[in-house]
């Protein structure tokens, strides 16, 4: 009961830091305002910002992977691979989310996808994070076996 206590304290206080972290790049991008009127639906730019976001998350957990497992395992999360694929994924991901933003013409709800974008710029900074954590690792292991 009590571990369970704790993961749900350690969920909800990484979704809040993810959500202020994600107001911060917006408002740093000075797209925070929202729109007067809301557009519903996927737009190009939804999608876009969609795709990055998803690009991000699969670096997030290639890192961790790459992060916590041995690395003489064989696949995707092993070794230097793993590191190659979380750290790629993170900068294209950053790199995506910055360009839609700095295009972007107006705030949430305009159909531009800032909010997917500034969710990808934020998770593509944790995959990079887990990547350099993940080859620090890798480069240890090898110095020291």
């Amino acid at each position: 009961m009590k571990r369970t206590f704790v993961l749900l304290l350690r969920g909800l206080a990484a979704a809040a830091v993810f959500g202020g972290l994600v107001h911060v790049v917006l408002v740093a991008a000075h797209v925070s305002e929202p729109a007067a009127t809301t557009l519903y639906g996927p737009t190009l730019r939804r999608i876009w910002a969609t795709s990055a976001v998803a690009l991000a998350l699969v670096g997030v957990v290639i890192g961790r992977l790459a992060q916590t497992r041995p690395a003489g395992r064989f696949g995707t999360s092993s070794g230097r691979l793993g590191v190659n694929v979380a750290l790629s994924a993170g900068l294209i991901a950053v790199v995506n989310g910055v360009v839609n933003l700095a295009i972007a013409t107006g705030g949430p709800g305009t159909g531009n996808g800032v909010v997917g974008s500034a969710a990808a710029v934020v998770l593509g900074l944790f995959a990079m994070a887990l990547g350099v954590l993940a080859l620090a690792r890798v480069a240890g292991q090898r110095m020291t076996g």
